[in-house]
């Protein structure tokens, strides 16, 4: 079981913590189905934080572009036994990839430590529920939902636009009293972005940092990678980890992927590359 207190650990970051995705759903774009019974899924948690996890998000419904909503109960259903047996069983803090209020109150009450929404807490309920946990709460950018997101999106600016929603949201955070500590940014790469808005996103990443709050990445097997480079969804470990260490360099604190392994490797090499630049910097002095 757990000790570590996620909320401690993301004000205290040395490097940033890399997120391992343990998805309980039979439909999710990369991996769907393969870990759907709770033994499978703990098996595969015990892999990701073999590799190097430092927290599992647990998530019972996918999000794919034109998924299809899941009822509460088959959510409950899928997710509140993989978490607890996480929960029990790993030296790693667990999250809750969610935005029904009711999940929320039950992953937490089983001892998840995030609640990581990709709707941002928009959902009714959602507020009170997070505010109530005492979790830590990653708000994503979503436009539109799974099932429209990626029908045409535009955007202004996209950086600029999601920026002034993340202050909306904070504001709301505020208004239902969860504190500014206990909040995550997620800028959600692929959800209602065109390749373009992606890589601009990734590009200007920093910019989320003047938030204040840490940022969370996700492009992990996106079809940001598959877009541009023509490969398959199986074949996009290695690009996947070449975007974290981007993502790591300009300034995201938490890295959401399913290459467990690639990433950690990727995110020493960047850690390696900005300390010695510090370094060499002090011996030219």
């Amino acid at each position: 079981m757990s000790d570590h207190s996620l909320l401690d650990t993301l004000h205290n970051l040395r490097r940033p913590l890399v997120m391992g995705i343990l998805n309980v759903t039979p439909d999710s774009f990369s991996d769907g189905g393969a870990h759907a019974e709770p033994e499978a899924a703990l098996a595969h948690a015990r892999r990701l934080v073999a590799e190097g996890a430092d927290i599992i998000d647990v998530g019972g419904e996918s999000t794919r572009p034109g998924a299809e909503p899941v009822d509460v109960k088959e959510e409950l259903a899928r997710v509140l036994p993989v978490i607890e047996a996480c929960v029990a069983q790993l030296d790693v803090p667990v999250s809750v990839d969610t935005s029904k209020p009711r999940v929320m109150r039950e992953a937490t009450r089983a001892g998840a430590q995030m609640i990581n929404d990709v709707r941002a807490l928009q959902q009714r309920g959602a507020l009170k529920a997070a505010a109530e946990s005492g979790a830590v709460v990653t708000l994503m950018h979503m436009q539109g939902t799974p099932r429209t997101m990626q029908t045409a999106p535009h955007y202004d600016s996209v950086v600029d636009d999601i920026m002034a929603f993340f202050k909306k949201r904070l504001q709301a955070c505020k208004r239902a009293g969860i504190p500014r500590e206990r909040l995550v940014v997620d800028p959600g790469f692929g959800f209602g972005k065109t390749l373009a808005h992606n890589y601009t996103l990734l590009r200007e990443l920093y910019r989320f940092t003047e938030l204040g709050l840490p940022v969370m990445a996700g492009m992990s097997r996106k079809s940001m990678i598959g877009d541009l480079l023509d490969i398959p969804v199986a074949e996009r470990q290695v690009a996947s980890a070449i975007l974290a260490a981007l993502a790591a360099e300009r300034g995201a604190s938490i890295l959401r992927v399913h290459d467990v392994r690639e990433t950690v490797q990727a995110v020493r090499l960047v850690e390696a590359t900005l300390n010695l630049g510090v370094e060499s910097q002090e011996h030219g002095k």
